[in-house]
């Protein structure tokens, strides 16, 4: 007799995004009265920033916007007139709200597009060798890939193709050849972090018995492949809709480099000016595609699984360990544990004008930065707090993706809505309350880190618990202890966890960003986000200042996922077969 699968209460995952939708939206609304400020205060100095804030200015910007009804009074309307449509006026220009985050949405959708489409292309170049050996490589190349800061990535492409070799623009959003370097700038990342992904389940599939009968029988090398990744990517769709979902959102820095008026960039000067109604328009807007994309995600995963998932027959492949020769990760820790190791020997915070910008030589090993002071020394102390914070946040979000992997439709509801929200939106929720500081942008990034773990996870799941050799282990009276600690658990939990060590630089580097924006680690501190951005503005006179930490970065993420993969072979070397994966 053929036991059902266990399925998640339909209703949980609609319950949870209409709370959570109802729950950012709310936040968003009381932003202005959270962070202390005035907010008649932020709107004058928008409109005007000549004008005096006189007491009869702030009160009549107070009469004109309705501030002294109180927030709520304000959220209830602004949600009646959303109910009509109506997304309201904007508190700065005085125009109509829609309009303008219709035509932000246009140009990221299209952003998005491009950028999805460079990342697709180069996932695979990265998967093609995998499909081609029949086994994975330790995944160092693609982790440095996606460790590369996109703000870095833009500005170094700005200055080549558009400054010095003129091939591009510069800026704008004039046709399609304005987005072509910043779709780079978006891709590559995300390419190298899908390419890896995929590439690290091919091997386990490609071991299969069916693959070499259908070798045997003469099938061609095409067929099999596109075979294997049809078996692979069912778990992984969600990663590809939340992708484009951050790549949309997420896009604040690259659209601020190169002065794109997406969604990302309306929604952050509208937080920075407190203009309410068009924070909460693009805020909206933001959601609802994070919601349409997890609901088109969910179609096309139940598609590739067919009725397997329904009827609970299916057959997991059993995990290889990816090979990873020791002399990978042993050579990238040499070479932080040097940098480091002599970088903090130095003094981060000794200023020399004199030596401005000063290139790499005896005295200072990677040059000096804007003020004189020595990259290395800088390099080496800021190890401890941007890769420490990084961790613990990469952590937290894999044991909380972990737990809400056993609640997929809590955690498919929730993963929507937070993975709609670029960083920079929740960092200036979390300092409105707390106040700037390293805490405030560890809490902003664990905030929104493990949707997509969390979805990552939720998948595995399910498809476990519709494996038919559970369905077998329910049958024969196995408790459910047995089969959650043995079986269950230990599946999820080794992919799920190269997938946050992948997901590692990305974290240094949303709290990079946050630390840009005045709200995360403060100046003088010596912190690898601090020390990119700082160095932006000069990366053409003194390119190495910018690149040490975005080496440093690349290297630190080749060194996490190298380093996993030899011990995950060590562990698991003679491998034991079992069908269920574990």
């Amino acid at each position: 007799m053929r036991l059902p699968a266990r399925r998640p209460w339909p209703g949980a995952a609609g319950t949870t995004r209409s709370l959570s939708l109802l729950a950012v939206v709310a936040a968003v609304g009381l932003l202005p009265w959270l962070s202390g400020r005035d907010p008649a205060l932020s709107v004058l100095r928008a409109r005007s920033a000549e004008q005096e804030p006189t007491r009869e200015a702030l009160d009549a910007v107070r009469r004109d916007l309705g501030l002294d009804a109180g927030p709520l009074s304000l959220l209830g309307g602004w949600a009646a007139g959303l109910v009509r449509g109506d997304l309201g006026i904007s508190w700065v220009s005085g125009t109509d709200v829609g309009p303008s985050v219709l035509a932000g949405l246009q140009v990221s959708l299209a952003l998005m597009g491009a950028a999805f489409g460079v990342a697709v292309l180069l996932g695979v170049a990265l998967v093609a060798p995998v499909l081609a050996r029949g086994r994975a490589s330790a995944g160092a190349g693609a982790a440095m890939l996606a460790a590369v800061p996109e703000f870095l990535l833009a500005t170094l492409g700005l200055l080549v193709c558009g400054v010095w070799l003129g091939w591009l623009p510069t800026s704008g959003w004039d046709g399609p050849s304005s987005m072509v370097l910043p779709a780079v700038a978006l891709g590559v990342p995300a390419g190298g972090l899908l390419g890896r992904l995929v590439a690290d389940a091919l091997p386990a599939v490609l071991e299969e018995r069916w693959v070499e009968l259908w070798r045997g029988a003469g099938v061609s090398r095409a067929r099999v492949s596109a075979a294997a990744l049809r078996r692979v990517l069912p778990p992984l769709v969600p990663q590809f809709g939340m992708a484009a979902v951050g790549l949309t959102g997420g896009a604040v820095a690259v659209e601020t480099v190169f002065a794109v008026p997406g969604i990302g960039r309306t929604a952050l000067g509208a937080a920075k000016s407190q203009d309410l109604p068009l924070l909460q328009g693009a805020v909206l807007a933001l959601l609802l595609l994070g919601l349409a994309a997890g609901a088109l995600s969910a179609l096309v995963r139940r598609r590739l699984l067919g009725p397997a998932l329904r009827d609970a027959s299916l057959a997991l492949p059993p995990p290889l360990p990816v090979r990873a020769h020791p002399a990978i990760p042993l050579t990238l820790a040499a070479l932080l544990a040097t940098a480091i190791g002599w970088g903090l020997l130095r003094d981060p915070y000794a200023v020399n004008t004199a030596a401005r910008l000063a290139p790499p030589s005896w005295a200072h090993p990677l040059g000096t930065d804007g003020l004189g002071r020595d990259v290395l020394a800088r390099l080496g102390h800021g190890a401890a707090s941007t890769v420490g914070t990084a961790v613990a946040v990469c952590l937290l979000s894999l044991v909380l993706s972990l737990a809400l992997g056993f609640l997929p439709g809590v955690a498919a509801g929730a993963a929507d809505i937070a993975n709609a929200l670029p960083p920079v939106i929740v960092g200036i929720l979390v300092a409105a309350v707390s106040g700037p500081g390293t805490g405030g942008a560890a809490l902003s990034v664990a905030l929104i880190s493990w949707p997509p773990l969390a979805a990552h996870a939720a998948a595995l799941v399910q498809e476990v618990r519709a494996s038919g050799f559970l369905t077998a282990q329910r049958a024969i009276g196995a408790p459910p202890s047995w089969i959650l600690t043995r079986h269950v658990l230990p599946t999820v939990a080794a992919p799920v966890a190269r997938h946050a060590l992948l997901r590692l630089p990305g974290i240094a580097l949303a709290l990079a960003s946050l630390g840009f924006l005045g709200l995360g680690a403060q100046p003088p501190a010596p912190e690898w986000g601090l020390l990119l951005d700082e160095s932006r503005a000069y990366v053409e006179r003194a390119p190495w200042a910018a690149l040490s930490p975005a080496i440093a970065l690349a290297l630190l993420a080749g060194l996490a996922v190298s380093g996993a993969a030899y011990a995950q072979g060590v562990a698991r070397s003679p491998r034991k077969e079992n069908p269920v994966g574990v």
